[in-house]
């Protein structure tokens, strides 16, 4: 487990604890996490991020009542920026989303206003709210792509705790560009010990990476206990720091939890996170 688990701001999240359902809008359920407690041990710090990026939420689970007291439902998308000071607490929000179930509001706006208001406050930073309906939502349509998998790779593991060194292969001083994707990302939640699972997509340009090192690396993510958006931070500073490259794009499409999945993306190129996911998401 990370050297930060016990931080005395884990501590007071709700997170691990038994809670109680709010019946009507209450912001004050928000909590937030500070990004530092793993950015600290990776060495990144604010004003000289290695990455461009975003965490992408959806919410599959968000209701609330009309004037007329007539139950409404929607998907939402959010998109918070790496650069923001915290990011949301997973079952916090999940119990903020939660308060809008018994609460009447005139209009979809209003929702989405009420959400980025409330939200760029826990976070401190930018964030995005889009409503879609149910029936309609390309965001999160199931579009073909051209990325490798990997996960066919005849490999032998014998140890499941995270191990950088898998990406300590002989230099090729072969400079490619590749798409490659593995299905096989199993971390754990820091506090509750919850199993993650997640497709990863890396695309690169530089020294030619192993991808039967890539896999063992990504696999020893699997007895491994730290937040999405950390999960997916270290494993582009270890891409960087082992393989020599030019150009680095990581984007887990975390399985849902609760009605939420969480998707970081990080990048050396100010993009924003595609529209990618399997039938797992």
């Amino acid at each position: 487990m990370s050297q930060y688990s016990n931080n005395s701001i884990l501590s007071k999240l709700t997170l691990g604890k038994a809670t109680d359902y709010s019946q009507c809008y209450d912001p004050n359920l928000l909590q937030g996490v500070p990004r530092t407690l793993n950015r600290e041990q990776l060495s990144i710090t604010a004003d000289s991020l290695p990455f461009y990026g975003e965490d992408v939420w959806y919410g599959y689970e968000l209701s609330w009542l009309n004037n007329k007291g007539k139950p409404v439902v929607a998907v939402a998308e959010f998109r918070f920026s790496c650069t923001s000071v915290n990011i949301v607490e997973s079952k916090s929000f999940k119990l903020y989303l939660n308060s809008f179930n018994q609460s009447c509001f005139s209009t979809w706006q209003d929702v989405q206003a009420v959400m980025i208001k409330d939200l760029t406050n826990i976070v401190e930073g930018d964030v995005k709210v889009t409503l879609f309906n149910v029936e309609e939502c390309p965001a999160l349509a199931i579009m073909p792509n051209d990325y490798i998998c990997i996960d066919e790779q005849d490999i032998e593991i014998t140890n499941y705790q995270l191990d950088p060194e898998h990406l300590k292969f002989p230099e090729t001083n072969n400079t490619v560009s590749e798409k490659l994707v593995s299905h096989l990302l199993k971390s754990n939640c820091l506090i509750t010990n919850q199993p993650d699972w997640a497709s990863i997509y890396i695309e690169y340009q530089g020294n030619k990476i192993c991808h039967q090192a890539l896999l063992k690396y990504l696999i020893s993510f699997r007895q491994h206990n730290e937040f999405h958006e950390q999960c997916v931070e270290r494993i582009f500073i270890d891409l960087m720091n082992y393989c020599q490259l030019e150009s680095l794009t990581v984007f887990a499409r975390y399985t849902r939890r609760g009605g939420l999945d969480i998707n970081p993306y990080r990048s050396t190129k100010h993009s924003s996170a595609p529209n990618l996911r399997t039938l797992r998401q």
